[in-house]
């Protein structure tokens, strides 16, 4: 008799987002002038809006027709499209939470490229394009919690972040792999104020990044990102706040040191470089031991109790052996 051994980051029914409008992705695919079949027409228009065209270009065509199904998730259900592109933080574009959705169509997601730099033995610019069509991309669910204490379910696609980062060759001087978003005003509006010091910097130690868990993401739903929610390539990184999951990536770069990132730059007292989900350790201006489950009701919110690495502990507790996370957070 086969027994399954229920992870802690598996979800139990009550703990999921209710599935209002589940998007398949065999349907989502087959793109006819701006809709999809099987996806509603407020879906679709919140898709147009962001300048996402639902349907990938060509040189991505063959790697989105092959998305490989993970074991990651199954069984919970993710928030309906319409709340996942809609409800964002990236400041780039603004800092109410339909301002992404509202103003990210000016962003321009190709040509596309990434420059690697640092300590590795392969440096230099890729094209995206050539990262993404000769990848085997999977599709992973995975909850997102933000340090604000709202939370949904997501069905990423993506590549594993350590399938992408090792063909750099990283030396032994790399501990940690810095990130950097587009710089662009122009096209951002968000970044013509300065109460952020932009480019968004983040960072990972390497063996965080090299994690099973961390995924490099090109798509949600089935199909490519749309722009507000960090087109064309952000990081995800779900045992952490989703602060630390960069959007719009343009750089990587491989250090000795451990990078500052833009959070810990603008109030280190709040934000550290790990910024693992820790019910134990609140924020200093609101408690981290609950969160609403998006879609949530005025009324009656979904509240529910926040897990230690956000429910998956059994994969990544052991990266941080002998650390104090309250101290170390």
């Amino acid at each position: 008799m086969l027994i399954k051994h229920k992870k802690r980051s598996d979800c139990s029914e009550h703990e999921v987002t209710d599935q209002a409008v589940y998007l398949n992705r065999r349907q989502f695919m087959k793109v006819t002038g701006g809709a999809a079949l099987g996806l509603g027409f407020g879906n679709a228009f919140a898709a147009l809006q962001s300048g996402n065209p639902l349907a990938p270009p060509a040189p991505w065509q063959a790697a989105f027709n092959n998305i490989r199904e993970t074991a990651y998730g199954q069984g919970e259900k993710p928030a309906p499209y319409d709340v996942a592109t809609t409800y964002n933080n990236f400041y780039e574009f603004g800092y109410g939470k339909d301002d992404p959705a509202k103003r990210s169509g000016s962003l321009e997601t190709r040509p596309w490229s990434i420059a690697v730099e640092g300590e590795a033995d392969v440096t230099g610019v890729f094209d995206l394009d050539d990262i993404i069509k000769e990848a085997l991309l999977e599709e992973r669910i995975y909850r997102l919690r933000c340090v604000e204490a709202w939370s949904m379910v997501i069905p990423w696609v993506g590549i594993p972040l350590a399938d992408v980062l090792k063909k750099f060759k990283p030396t032994s001087k790399a501990k940690y792999v810095y990130f950097e978003t587009l710089h662009d005003p122009a096209q951002m509006p968000g970044q013509r104020r300065s109460s952020i010091d932009w480019p968004y910097r983040e960072g990972l130690r390497m063996d965080e990044a090299m994690n099973p868990l961390a995924l490099l993401s090109v798509g949600m739903y089935g199909s490519i990102l749309p722009n507000q929610n960090g087109a064309p390539v952000r990081l995800v990184v779900p045992w952490k706040y989703g602060f630390k999951s960069i959007k719009s990536i343009v750089k990587i770069r491989f250090v000795e040191k451990q990078p500052t990132s833009t959070w810990m730059d603008l109030a280190p007292n709040e934000y550290g470089f790990y910024a693992n989900v820790n019910p134990e350790v609140d924020h200093p201006r609101w408690s981290q031991k609950e969160e609403r489950r998006l879609p949530s009701g005025v009324f009656l919110p979904n509240v529910i109790e926040t897990q230690m690495f956000n429910g998956y502990q059994e994969e990544v507790a052991s990266l941080y052996n002998g650390m104090d996370l309250k101290r170390q957070f």
